[in-house]
């Protein structure tokens, strides 16, 4: 994916949230030409990872498992376009007859159901379907770790509606999403203008929920089907089935190809056999998930004969630590800034195979794929006294500053007796690469212990504040080509990915005021300016340190045909993938 294209969204998945397994040469962002595709067979996806972090629509919001359910799955209102290329970027209607219709200088938005649209079980899919699953966002006690736009976007006062299991300041709910007579058009009223906001329709926080199969915390096991496929088996560290859904109509969805009869995806597989199954080509008819082991990865980009089962991609991604700034935790700007220059990014490029395949270190939490609201940053990889080797030095003279303005936090980070623990998924390249972090941190006189969680719990662990470590490895996308979708999203209370715990910081009261000014402005290079002041807000204040513009890369074995890069989504093409 060029960085000069636009990008979407969302939460890196976890098995490669701080270091990529990844060596050999680029190829193209789109597989070989295949043959025409084949209906018909088994299709295998394989991971490490014991299980999706979510598969209840309202909390999916990993960006790889957003492109396989509603690949799959789930249909939502608006859809991208299942292409590769930049035209994939581009948005058609998916359970709606188009894009939607705004109104009211974009504060009022309808979109109408096609004719025909179904459930798994035959019944029809309406308005009230919609508006029922977007209304479970707000259930915060019970719907945890999706996205939060609907919370922050419709004309609702802040708290007030609680969600339908509590029904409180439903009144208000019913005023803000209306359904017509008929029960096939929906209207949404917007606190404010939002002339994107059907680019928020593509996530599966906005897909219908039927009321009588909604079964709350649970559904997250047995989510109801609306897509090509439904849920026949889900066992975690074991295996998911997909099957066809036999009520789905290709005439009410011309996006979708749902080549394979039945879809597997094996969860906890052991990395060493995940890797050969893919080295060998052994199971033809298998897709990697997770990328390769650094070893595995160089031998097998390095293999003209895997040319075309491979694909190495910028992906749509800013890796980064963020930091946990809540008190008792990474509470001390100093403490923060001297873990940044301490640590050698330079060690961890080279395990992940190279700046080539590993990315560029960065100096911002909005790539540079967003043309208009990235700006390079002062300070951070650009101050004077930064190393890409690490300058354990500079760590010193940060921390002898720390010991007399946050003696508590400075004593934290220093004692051995207690030190700063780092949360990482549990991943063979990541208990590496913390090896490499914690001997440059104690070059720099800093004490360091990690957590590390297993792969498919990472984001739902950190994400509860009370579970939440020190610092955190994480990865964000926009969620489209607005930078509303990460700086709010990332670093204010209201946001669906604040790892930071910032809304304490003396500093971000300020920060808050201006980013609610930047969401409300609506001329877009006047935004745009905003959300680059605010990006240098961030960046100044250490809530998180190395973020990285990374690349991706995805494998696959030679029974499988279609296989190419959604560019929006940032991962395979879904859709297209089939069985030889």
């Amino acid at each position: 994916m060029s960085l000069k294209k636009s990008t979407v969204r969302r939460f890196l998945a976890s098995g490669a949230a701080l270091a990529l397994a990844v060596s050999g040469v680029i190829v193209s962002a789109t597989a070989p030409a295949n043959a025409a595709p084949t209906t018909g067979g088994t299709l295998y996806y394989f991971t490490h990872q014991e299980q999706f972090d979510h598969v209840d629509p309202q909390r999916v919001y990993v960006g790889r498992d957003i492109a396989f359910f509603n690949s799959y799955l789930y249909r939502n209102l608006v859809m991208y376009k299942p292409v590769t290329g930049p035209a994939g970027s581009s948005l058609v209607g998916d359970l709606a007859t188009n894009t939607g219709v705004p109104s009211n200088k974009a504060k009022t938005w309808k979109f109408t159901l096609r004719p025909g649209v179904t459930w798994e079980d035959g019944s029809a899919i309406t308005c009230a379907d919609v508006k029922y699953g977007i209304s479970r966002t707000f259930a915060q006690d019970v719907i945890t770790d999706g996205p939060t736009y609907a919370i922050t976007m419709l004309d609702i006062p802040a708290g007030k509606y609680k969600g339908p299991y509590s029904k409180e300041g439903q009144d208000l709910y019913d005023k803000a999403v209306t359904c017509s007579k008929d029960n096939r058009t929906v209207t949404f009223n917007l606190s404010r203008s939002v002339a994107d906001f059907n680019y928020a329709m593509t996530y599966p926080a906005f897909s219908p929920v039927k009321a009588t199969k909604d079964t709350g915390d649970k559904y997250d096991l047995r989510p109801f089907a609306s897509g090509p496929y439904k849920l026949d088996t889900y066992n975690i560290n074991d295996e998911m089935h997909l099957v066809r859904n036999p009520n789905w109509k290709k005439a009410s969805d011309p996006n979708r190809n749902p080549y394979p009869d039945d879809i597997r995806v094996r969860f906890g597989v052991a990395e060493d056999l995940r890797d050969s199954i893919f080295t060998d080509d052994s199971i033809k008819n298998a897709v990697n998930l997770d990328g390769l082991k650094p070893v595995a990865n160089k031998a097998f980009f390095a293999n003209p004969a895997n040319a075309d089962r491979r694909l190495n991609v910028y992906d749509p991604y800013v890796r980064y630590g963020a930091m946990n700034v809540s008190a008792g935790k990474m509470d001390c700007l100093e403490v923060r800034q001297a873990v940044f220059f301490a640590i050698n990014t330079q060690a961890l490029i080279d395990l992940s195979g190279g700046r080539e395949f590993y990315g560029d270190p960065g100096d911002n939490p909005v790539k540079p794929v967003l043309g208009l609201d990235y700006a390079p940053t002062t300070g951070n990889i650009h101050d004077p006294a930064w190393k890409i080797t690490g300058n354990p030095d500079k760590a010193k003279e940060l921390l002898a500053t720390a010991k007399t303005k946050c003696p508590t936090t400075y004593d934290k980070a220093t004692n051995p007796a207690k030190g700063i623990t780092y949360d990482l998924s549990n991943t063979a390249t990541n208990q590496k690469a913390s090896v490499l972090i914690k001997d440059a941190l104690t070059l720099a006189g800093i004490n360091v212990k990690f957590n590390f969680i297993p792969s498919g719990q990472y984001y739902s662990t950190i994400g509860d504040t009370t579970k939440q470590s020190d610092i955190s490895a994480a990865g964000w996308g926009a969620d489209w080509a607005n930078a509303s979708t990460v700086i709010p999203e990332l670093f204010t209370k209201e946001g669906g990915a604040n790892y930071t715990q910032n809304w304490n910081d003396p500093a971000y009261a300020a920060f808050k005021a201006k980013s609610d000014k930047a969401l409300a402005e609506t001329d877009r290079k006047k935004q745009a300016a905003m959300w680059k002041e605010l990006s240098q807000y961030v960046m100044d204040q250490y809530w998180i340190i190395r973020p990285i513009f990374s690349k991706g890369q995805f494998v696959w074995n030679s029974g499988v045909g279609g296989v190419g890069y959604w560019e929006p989504q940032g991962n395979f093409l879904f859709t297209a993938i089939y069985v030889k």
